[in-house]
Formats: structure tokens, sequence, C-alpha cells
């Protein structure tokens, strides 16, 4: 995030695109309906009528994948009606006249055709954005998860840029985080093409950690989760060493997935549970839980925070700091760490925007990075003088259609994502029984008139399949789905809706298209 989670509640226009933010991130919801309440603006766009469409000013039930043309077409409004912030595009920004001459296209007339909603909705929210000094944008996987994705994300930093809502307290350009250590597993350099602090694989940063670690390091950037599963496929990597992570569950066409972890010679997973994907493994090795060690987690908005040992670890269970350091070990690297506090220092050596952190420093109070100092008290909001990389950069994005095509043997689209009370892959809240008592089952939403048409009944056995798979799922009618666009979680290993999901990547970041995929549905005789 651009910005801080308190500066939610202080904001006085709020855009929700692609996050269903009240049960993925129910605390930031929370804020939203906060700053609502103190009167502030509330645009929503998601394919399913979620929580917050009730307390929308304007709410888009856009066709799925649709969100770059109803983008363009708001920036549109916003340059016909010379409602842009001219002063910060001339001074911060680059490359404004293609952004210009693409959306003069988008008109709402003919974004009103590609998604679906009122071009009269779409003047309203341009007018209620483009107007407001305390405007953020919030996103999610609806916007990230798709095989235009990179561009979904380029689409929602021009039209920040376009109201100059970049580099000011309670604005900004806001992703959400899908657990509680993603932006913490990037910080630290758990990406294929940068080291810690999102360093790139310069010669001055490879010899700084070559010079740390007494190594020889690669220089070649490494491969994404799908590329992984694909080289193993090809029999080209032969051991895999999966940590904290479920991809029976959680990566898409899971038959593809099964397969690829059936085929490797050697399979290691480290995680607290025998999980589906740990089931498949050579070697389990049993990690501990966040009350079991010292360490810390760095959330959405950037604040690096201590956690503290409750208990000692349970049975054979060791902290990863310590099984990480014994593989290095044994695999005849000669290192030693005395603790994690240790191990944080050397990431301040190595890692600009922690450089000023220190356990000691975090005992007292969590950081936002960057915080290069020792005396810096980390950054509330990020870009206050201007873009860190110097011009904040229009990239002029067409809409193109992204998503699987339907057909008369896959007639309809299946959106998936989450519910409120199960976290992920259900590793942990599919042991509680509370949980599952209210929501303990794979179901699938439909619209009644869909329903009507296909005669299925609530509550009714159906068979969802996709070019990839299939699955057994139980109907939901509900009116929170268009008709013929069907949604299902994807957290139940019974059911998986991930058996059906899209494979297709992403050109420029490799992420697949897992929000969307063409499908049909069959009674269950």
């Amino acid at each position: 995030m651009t910005n801080s989670i308190d500066e939610v509640e202080n904001n006085d226009v709020i855009l929700v695109i692609g996050s269903n933010t009240t049960e993925n991130h129910p605390v930031i919801g929370a804020k939203m309906k906060m700053a609502i309440e103190k009167g502030a603006k509330l645009i929503v766009a998601d394919p399913r009528r979620i929580e917050l469409a009730e307390y929308a000013d304007v709410y888009f039930q856009l066709n799925p994948a649709s969100n770059i043309a109803l983008l363009n077409s708001m920036m549109n409004v916003i340059i016909e009606e010379n409602l842009q912030d001219i002063d910060y595009i001339k001074e911060h920004t680059e490359n404004y006249e293609a952004l210009v001459e693409l959306v003069k296209e988008y008109t709402p007339e003919k974004a009103s055709q590609i998604c679906g909603v009122s071009a009269q909705d779409i003047r309203k929210a341009a007018r209620i954005y483009a107007n407001s000094d305390k405007a953020a944008i919030y996103y999610c996987m609806g916007i990230t998860q798709h095989s235009n994705g990179t561009h979904n994300v380029m689409a929602v930093s021009n039209l920040a840029l376009l109201c100059g809502n970049i580099g000011k307290e309670f604005s900004g350009v806001n992703p959400l985080r899908g657990q509680n250590n993603v932006q913490g597993a990037c910080d630290m350099g758990g990406l294929p093409n940068v080291l810690t602090g999102y360093q790139k694989y310069t010669d001055e940063v490879i010899k700084k950690y070559e010079k740390e670690w007494n190594v020889n390091l690669n220089r070649k950037d490494g491969l994404t989760i799908p590329e992984i599963m694909h080289e193993v496929e090809e029999e080209k990597i032969k051991f895999l060493y999966i940590m904290g992570e479920n991809p029976m569950i959680s990566d898409p066409d899971i038959n593809h997935i099964k397969h690829a972890l059936e085929t490797v010679e050697c399979l290691v997973v480290q995680d607290l549970f025998l999980t589906e994907t740990a089931q498949l493994a050579d070697v389990v090795l049993p990690g501990a839980s966040f009350a079991e060690k010292d360490g810390t987690f760095s959330n959405t908005e950037r604040r690096v925070q201590r956690v503290r040992k409750a208990i000692d670890p349970i049975g054979g269970s060791k902290p990863d700091w310590i099984i990480l350091t014994e593989v290095m070990n044994k695999l005849g690297y000669e290192v030693s760490y005395n603790s994690p506090s240790e191990i944080f220092d050397e990431i301040a050596r190595l890692t600009p925007q922690y450089g000023g952190m220190s356990y000691d420093r975090l005992e007292e109070k969590a950081l936002q990075w960057p915080c290069p100092t020792k005396d810096h008290e980390g950054t509330k909001y990020l870009h206050s003088n201007g873009p860190m990389k110097g011009k904040g950069t229009f990239v002029a994005t067409d809409y193109i259609r992204s998503y699987e095509e339907i057909n008369s043997d896959y007639p309809y689209l299946l959106i998936n994502g989450r519910v409120l009370y199960h976290y992920h892959s259900r590793t942990m809240t599919g042991k509680v029984d509370e949980l599952n008592e209210i929501s303990g089952k794979s179901f699938i939403e439909i619209n009644p008139n869909t329903a009507k048409k296909l005669n299925i009944a609530d509550g009714e056995k159906l068979k969802v399949s996709s070019r990839r798979g299939e699955v057994l799922t139980t109907a939901k009618i509900t009116d929170i789905v268009e008709e013929e666009i069907f949604f299902m979680p994807f957290h139940f290993a019974d059911g998986a809706a991930n058996y059906l999901s899209n494979t297709t990547l992403d050109a420029i970041c490799k992420i697949p298209d897992l929000k969307l995929c063409a499908i049909k549905v069959e009674k269950v005789s």
C-alpha cells in the first residue's frame, strides 16, 4: 500500500475494485464503514454484489475482466471535463499525451457496452473521484489474478496519477495482500527476479551479498511458480522444496499440479500441518507456528511487526530459521545464527528499506518501511516528494478481452474468491468446528433466473466442468451474481474450484488467470 490502514477512515472518497474487502480484509473493511459514517463517498466495482455494494454511492456490477475499460472511461470523463490535476501531471508524470489519446476512445457509452454498466454511473463515479482531495483506490486479486493483471494495475495507477492522488495522506494506490506475510515474503526476496528490498541483480548489489555471505551468486532470474511446475513436468527440475504453501488447493489446474508433484523426484514440504500438498511429500519438515517462535511479519501497509514466542515448539517441530540453517549446513554452507534478531540485523545491513530497523526498535513500535536510518521514524505514505523513480509514468493500456472463451461446450463464466469464515486453503480454519458449522463445504452461487433455466434447486448436487477438470459441489441460489455468471470459493479440498481454473499467464508478471474460466454445469442424477 502506498498509504496506511489508519488513513482509511479519513478518506473522503474510496474506490474499491476487485476486492471483497469486508470478507477478505475485515479490519480494513470495518475502517471503510467508519469512513462512510463520517461522510465518505464509496465507489465499488465487482461482478458480485458484495456487502460494500450496499453502502456505495456508485456500484458497478461490471462484466468479469472489464476493469480496464471502466477505468479508461472514468479517465475519459475526467479529461473531457478538465477535472485532472494538471499541475501534478506537469511536475511529476510522463507520457500523459499517450494516455489522453488512448482514453478518447473510451466514452462512457462505449464502456457501458463492454462493462454492462450505466454510462451515467461512469460519469458520476469519475466526478466523485476527481473532485476529492482525499481519494484512495483499494484493490486485490480481482485486479491482479488475470492474464492481463499487470495492465489492470497500470490502469489503476493511471487514474491515481491523473488526479494527483499519489504522494499525499488519505489517498494513494493500495493493493490489499492476500495473506498475513505476503508483503514480508516479497520484501525478503521471495520473487524470482530481485533480492531483498526489490534490489535488481546489478553487479553492485550482487557483490554486496557475495561479500556478506562469502559465496558466488547466480545472476540469472529464477522461475515463477507456474514456470516451476511446467519444468517439473518437463523433468528439468528434480527437487522441490515447498514451505508454508498448499498448491494442491491454491494453484490453478490442480490436476496439472498433482501430476507435477507426483512426477518430481524428491518433494520436501515444510509446514505446520499435513496439508493436501504435504501428503504427497517424500519428506515433511514440521515447522513451528507463530506462537512458538520469534520473528517479524510485514503486513499490507509495509508495517514490520514483532512476533514473540509464547510457548516452546511442540513435538519435533522447529522454527523455520533453525530448519533452514540446518539444511544449509547439511548442504555444505557453514553458517550459524544465535537468534532471529541476528538474522534481522543481516536483513537491515543488506536491505535499504529496512536499514534503520532492529529488534530493539521494533520492541517499542512497529515501523513502516522505508526506514533507512536508525533515527528515521518510518514512512506513513510513499512518494511524498514525488514518485520515487523520478516521474510517474502513464502507461496507455487498452482493454482486450482476456478471458477464456465460452462456447456451446462451456457456455458459462465462473469467478472465484474467498469467504469470511475461511483463510486461504483452510489449513488452519478447516480445523475449527464452529467455522465449519457456518461454512463447511464447497458451493457454487447461481443467479435465480439461471437456476430456473437449468432446472436447478437450492442445495442440489452439481457437476461443474472446465477444459481442465471437474468437481462436484452444491448449488446456492442467490441474486448477488448476474445471470450466467457463477461464483465458487476456492478454499475447499472437497470440490476445489482450482481444478477448473485457467493457467493462462500474464505475459509480463507470469501470474495465472486464476479468477475467471469457462465452465459447464450439470445436475448430478
